[in-house]
């Protein structure tokens, strides 16, 4: 007796409901995932000049550069990262005693210049130097005036304008 094979129907998988589940996985993927992004130095950039001229004396400059090497040189001077702060805060505080430095703080310009080697974490050290110098004037100022510190201010209050307008920041970022 001999067998004969039977002939079967190949095993089928039922592929009409593969699109829908690959589209809900893909909305899965889209909807969980994240994507970071880079936000930068967060600085407020100046109004742009109303055409007038304004001369900046000499004395109300603080130039400060860091070169390649990661050098910090204030106006000519090499400079430990750890006495920026004070050196600026000296400079913006001034009030015109010294006649080396600025004739007020409505005056005092900052001008941070860099090269194009300057290592970056350098160069965000002096940014959070500048701004933590500008912040210690502030409070300074603020506790003096009104018995407070300035972040305690109310924000817009005419205590907080007063100290903001005294000690603008103006600061000239370069390369």
């Amino acid at each position: 007796m001999l067998f004969k094979k039977i002939k079967r129907d190949k095993a089928e998988i039922n592929g009409s409901s593969m699109a829908d589940i690959a589209f809900l996985l893909l909305i899965f993927f889209l909807v969980t995932t994240t994507i970071n992004v880079d936000t930068g130095i967060g600085m407020v950039l100046p109004p742009p000049p109303d055409g007038t001229e304004s001369d900046i004396h000499e004395r109300n400059l603080m130039n400060i550069l860091v070169n390649a090497k990661g050098e910090i040189l204030m106006d000519d001077r090499i400079t430990n990262i750890e006495e920026v702060k004070d050196i600026l805060k000296t400079f913006i505080n001034n009030w015109g005693e010294d006649p080396n430095l600025s004739d007020s703080p409505e005056k005092a310009v900052i001008s941070l210049k860099t090269q194009r080697e300057t290592p970056y974490n350098i160069y965000i050290d002096m940014l959070d130097e500048v701004m933590a110098a500008y912040k210690e004037v502030r409070n300074e100022a603020s506790l003096v005036n009104y018995g407070m510190e300035y972040s305690r201010l109310v924000v817009g209050s005419p205590q907080q304008v007063h100290i903001k307008e005294l000690y603008k920041k103006r600061i000239s970022l370069s390369e």
